[in-house]
């Protein structure tokens, strides 16, 4: 039960933050609420918020180690308590903020003994570490531990292939994202006659920048991802006697069946049914409704009758003619 008293205007849309708070140097909070809404609306808004904060918003990290002195991830050197591996996933979890355009690099020159921290870490002038006592690694004899970083600026997350070069380069699993968690609620309410609604976010982020911050960057990335529908031009498109006309490139879908053709591929199209190709479940389905069964069946419809089967698109024709070209291959 909400029991804050929130007066909300039924011409302008307000926001405004009820609770903001760093629970560590890694760690901010903030509560937030736009109102008053139509039915409805507050989902709406509050599922593309959320994503977007996710998934829109770019972070900084480091992606890739390099140390001539290591011979692989899993080794152990002497002097260093810890082992490759977990000095990687201590640097995956280094918390950075920048204004980096692409990519840059760093590096850590430490003579032990002592622990190593990412105030060590030697930074391009346009990034700044979170949190300096982030711990790396510890010295335990007078050794030189030396390593080249390479930082990235990105959006979502990579997941880095396990594999080392021969240059002695490791790399390092990315989470772009700094907003570790977004939730929203919705408080409903009867303003009159009319059902009303108010949208609560919540927002934690790793700290290289303020839930309201986060806020403010997912709405702009939001608003730019849906600014071309403004201007929209059907460029593709074109209208004939009331009719949706699709004009394909030069390499036509038809051109391109015409060359299997060619290639004496019938006979063994025939013998191949759609569901033994690779064909995503909703192009299969639309296919089989309009008794289409055999890539040989397939063949035989030109663009414009494939269009006019239901829920169909250009993507579609496109991936029908990619799937085709590999199966040519394998007959």
């Amino acid at each position: 039960m909400v029991r804050e008293k929130i007066r909300v205007s039924t011409r302008t849309l307000k926001w405004k933050c009820l609770e903001s708070r760093a629970d560590s140097k890694r760690l901010y909070y903030g509560r937030f609420i736009l109102s008053p809404l139509m039915k409805g609306q507050a989902d709406t808004i509050g599922i593309a918020m959320r994503k977007a904060l996710l998934g829109e918003i770019e972070g900084t990290c480091i992606t890739r180690a390099k140390s001539e002195k290591i011979p692989h991830e899993y080794s152990t050197l002497i002097g260093l308590q810890e082992s490759v591996h977990e000095i990687l996933m201590n640097l995956k979890e280094i918390v950075l903020r920048s204004n980096l355009y692409g990519s840059g690099g760093a590096y850590i020159y430490v003579k032990g003994p002592g622990h190593v921290t990412a105030q060590d870490i030697i930074l391009p002038p346009s990034v700044e570490i979170i949190d300096n006592t982030q711990y790396i690694a510890k010295l335990t004899e007078p050794i030189n531990f030396s390593i080249e970083l390479k930082i990235e600026r990105n959006r979502g997350y990579r997941i880095q292939t396990p594999n080392n070069f021969q240059d002695g380069s490791y790399s390092i699993d990315a989470v772009f994202m700094p907003v570790r968690n977004a939730n929203h609620s919705i408080h409903s309410y009867v303003n009159g006659n009319e059902k009303q609604e108010i949208l609560f976010l919540e927002i934690w982020t790793n700290g290289s920048l303020t839930p309201k911050e986060a806020l403010h960057e997912a709405s702009r990335n939001l608003i730019d991802l849906f600014i071309p529908f403004l201007h929209a031009e059907e460029e593709n498109f074109h209208l004939t006697n009331n009719q949706h006309k699709i004009t394909l490139p030069i390499f036509t879908f038809h051109d391109r069946l015409a060359k299997l053709r060619k290639n004496k591929k019938e006979i063994a199209f025939k013998s191949i049914f759609i569901d033994q190709s690779e064909f995503p479940p909703r192009i299969y389905n639309c296919l089989k409704r309009s008794n289409i069964h055999t890539l040989l069946d397939l063949l035989n419809n030109n663009p414009d009758e494939l269009m006019k089967i239901n829920n169909f698109c250009i993507e579609d024709i496109n991936h029908i003619l990619n799937i085709l070209e590999i199966e040519k291959h394998f007959i």
